[in-house]
C-alpha cells in the first residue's frame, strides 16, 4: 500500500462518554498528526497486540496464552520503555495503556517488527481500565513514567497521582508488588511523595520522601538525556506493596 502522506482518521475517543457528565481527566487529547502508517498499524496490528476496552473483568491468562507475572505501564507515550521491557523481560507479560493514538500506532508497528509475544496495549483511559478490567491484587508491578505534570497550579487537580487513584493502584498490586514512578518535575515529585507516602499498603523503598537512581529496567529517553544536559533533575520513586 502506498503512503499518500495524508493524515489518517484517529480511533474513537479513548474513554467512556457519559451524557450530561463532564469528568476531570488527567489528559488532553493533543493527538497531533495521525499518519497513514499509524492508521495501518491500527488496521493491521490491533487484532494481534490490542485489547479492546469492554468495561468487564479481563482474563489476561487467555489474552497472553499463559499464566505469568504481569506489569502494567500507564501512559506509555511512544512506547520506548514498554518495547524495551518486552525485549528484555520475557518471563513477564506487559500491558500498556495510552490515550494518544499516534503513540499507540508507533508502538504497534514496533511490536510487529519485534514479533513481540508478551506485550499487549489498551487505547483507553487508565482509570477506567484499572477500575473495571484489572482484578484486584493481580499485578506484579505498575509503572507510571513522566506523567503530564500540569505545571500550572490551577491545573494541579488534573494530575494523575491523587489520593483516590493511589488507593486504586494499591488495590491492583499483588502483595510484594512494586509501584515505580518517574518525573522530571520536582514539584510533581513533591506531590507524589505527599500522596504516596500517606497511602496505606505501600512503603517507599528509599524511605520517606526518598527517590532512587534510575533502575536498569527503565531506559533513559532522548528527552531525558537532553533535559539532564540542561541541568534538569529526574526522580524515580519506588514503592513496595506490603
Amino acid at each position: 500500500m502506498t503512503d499518500t502522506g495524508k493524515p489518517g482518521k484517529a480511533p474513537p475517543k479513548p474513554f467512556t462518554v457519559t451524557e450530561g457528565h463532564r469528568q476531570i481527566r488527567s489528559f488532553v487529547l493533543r493527538q497531533g498528526r495521525f499518519s497513514p502508517a499509524q492508521q495501518r498499524a491500527f488496521d493491521q496490528q490491533w487484532s494481534r497486540f490490542g485489547i479492546d476496552y469492554t468495561g468487564q473483568p479481563r482474563d489476561f491468562d487467555a489474552v497472553f496464552g499463559r499464566s505469568a507475572p504481569r506489569v502494567l505501564e500507564i501512559g506509555f507515550g511512544n512506547g520506548e520503555a514498554l518495547r524495551f521491557a518486552g525485549q528484555n523481560d520475557t518471563d513477564r507479560d506487559l500491558i500498556g495503556i495510552e490515550v494518544h493514538a499516534p503513540g499507540v500506532g508507533r508502538l504497534l508497528n514496533a511490536l510487529a517488527a519485534d514479533d513481540a509475544r508478551n506485550v499487549r496495549v489498551y487505547h483507553h483511559d487508565a482509570v477506567e481500565v484499572l477500575a473495571n478490567e484489572v482484578a484486584d491484587a493481580s499485578l506484579d508491578e505498575i509503572r507510571i513514567y513522566f506523567p503530564d505534570p500540569w505545571h500550572k497550579k490551577r491545573h494541579n487537580k488534573r494530575r494523575l497521582v491523587q489520593p483516590a487513584f493511589a488507593a486504586l493502584l494499591v488495590r491492583k498490586l499483588a502483595p510484594g508488588g512494586r509501584l515505580h514512578l518517574a518525573t522530571d518535575w520536582h514539584d510533581y515529585a513533591e506531590q507524589m511523595w505527599d500522596v504516596l507516602d500517606a497511602t496505606d499498603g505501600i512503603v517507599n523503598r528509599a524511605g520517606e520522601r526518598g527517590s532512587v537512581p534510575r533502575p536498569d529496567w527503565r531506559p533513559q529517553t532522548h528527552f531525558e538525556t537532553r533535559g539532564q544536559k540542561l541541568g534538569h533533575g529526574v526522580w524515580d520513586l519506588l514503592y513496595d506493596r506490603s
